[in-house]
Parts: structure tokens; sequence; C-alpha cells
């Protein structure tokens, strides 16, 4: 009776684990982030694949925007622009910007117009250039040239201008074979920018380049005939009537630049008539 009062007493525990299974449930919440920062990546790689170099820039734009909340002289000096309340000796109140009366660095007031001349002119060079390529590449459905002679013109817009590129086809020159001589596929497409350059007053550059020769050659005439038919072409111009002085410069670069990976190809040889931004002439 005794034994029985003093044995001990024993209480077992069991151990409940929560969620279930061995591991838990926490590794379906990272599971779950995983495939869907995976997602987010390939999603990512596709609109870099699916778009083009401007409509990125757009979307950049978009999220990071640098456009001033208002144009004109506010009082301040943050995104409102103006210096001070002291700008131009008065304070902008008629959502113009101050006066003229004594014109003040560019981050101050602006005048009456409230606007930025530099921009207009970009914005007004801009649609120019966008009408001179529709005239000579055809795009609004009335070209200034022939078929034909559309085959040897491409347009294109740089930092620099507008590029007229004119160049050689298999079988269809635009200089007799080794000289600086026009042929009347040429003189035909110089006449053709002469109209449409003489849209506007930039200033004119003109670039000659050449195919390569072979090396046996004793005497490699690349330069020379770059830089003389640059010099024929500036003379058609002026002969279908644009003014001598638009012209700044004609350079001839021989074979360094070749348009066609065959340095030979008869693509390279091929002239660059430039019509110069304003900023950028001389």
């Amino acid at each position: 009776m005794s034994a029985q009062q003093n044995a001990p007493i024993i209480i077992k525990r069991k151990k409940v684990i929560a969620g279930g299974g061995h591991h838990g449930g926490a590794w379906k919440v990272a599971y779950a982030d995983f495939v869907t920062a995976m997602m987010a990546f390939f999603l990512l790689m596709w609109l870099l694949n699916a778009t083009t170099e401007k409509q990125r820039k757009g979307l950049a734009d978009y999220f990071s925007p640098t456009i001033p909340i208002n144009r004109i002289s506010g009082g301040g000096d943050g995104s409102f622009g103006g210096d001070s309340v002291f700008s131009e000796e008065t304070l902008a109140q008629n959502g113009t910007g101050a006066s003229q009366e004594k014109p003040t660095s560019a981050n101050a007031a602006r005048g009456d117009s409230g606007t930025d001349p530099s921009q207009e002119d970009t914005g007004r060079e801009k649609a120019d250039f966008a009408r001179i390529k529709e005239a000579l590449s055809g795009n609004s459905g009335e070209s200034m040239v022939s078929d034909q002679a559309l085959r040897h013109i491409i347009t294109r817009v740089t930092d620099e201008g507008l590029i007229a590129e004119i160049f050689d086809l298999p079988g269809d020159p635009l200089f007799k074979p080794g000289t600086s001589t026009p042929t009347p596929l040429l003189e035909e497409l110089a006449g053709a920018i002469t109209k449409v350059f003489n849209l506007v007053d930039n200033k004119i550059a003109i670039n000659g380049y050449s195919r390569a020769h072979a090396i046996v050659v004793r005497k490699n005439p690349v330069w020379d005939l770059s830089s003389a038919r640059a010099d024929r072409m500036r003379r058609l111009l002026s002969e279908t009537g644009v003014d001598a002085k638009r012209v700044q410069r004609q350079s001839g670069f021989g074979d360094r630049k070749p348009a066609a990976r065959d340095p030979m190809a008869a693509r390279n040889n091929r002239l660059e008539v430039i019509l110069l931004r304003k900023g950028r002439a001389g």
C-alpha cells in the first residue's frame, strides 16, 4: 500500500506541429515570391524585346518626368520657374511672366509670351524635316523623283540634321566609273534635292564616299575621287538653284566608312547631302 503511494507520476505531453507537414508551410510563401519575381523578370525581358527605343524612352520619361510644372515666372527658384519675387523688379501675376524691360538670364522670366523661342524653333524645324523627308521618300504618295531614282535615295534624321543619302546600285551608278562625271540619274536626284531643300533656309553640308579598291592598285584613287564627287555634287546643287552661300562644307571620306559589309561593293559609292540643324551649322 505504501509502495503504491510513493510511485512517481509520469505525464506525457504530445508535441503538435502547426501547419502540417514536416517543414511547415513557410517554404510555400518563399516559392510563391520566387515564381512572382521570375514572372516579372521574364515579362520585363519580353517588353524590352517587343518595344522600340522610342517607346522605351517614352516609358522611362513617364516614370521620371523632368518637365517643369510651370514654364513662367512664379517668384520661386524651384520647378515653378523664376528667381525671386523681385525678378525684373516685378512679380508675375498675370500668368505671362514678367516684362521684357530688363531681360534676365534663361532661368529667369521669359518675357511676354512665357515660352522658350528655341523650343518653338526646334518644333518648326522638326516639322520641316518631316515634310522634306516625305517629299524625297514618297511616303506622302507624291515623290519628287521617279520610281527608278527613288531606289537610290534614303533619308534619315540625326543630331546633325536631315541626311539625304544617294548611292550606286549594281549596273546603275551615280557617276561614270572612275570619274566625277555625273550620270543623268544623279542630275535628276540633284534637282529633286534642290527643290525640297529650298523649302527651308538651313545650311548644307556634303560628304563623299568611295568603295575600296584592290590592294594591287598602284595609286589608290579613293580620296581624290570621293572629294571630287562631293565637289561635283556641290556644283550640281548650285546649278539647279541652291544658293552657294548655304553650303558650309564638303568632305571626302574615301573608303573609310563603308555602308556595306563588302568594302568593294558598289553600295559604298555614295553621297550625303545634309540639311544642317540651325544650331549645328558650320
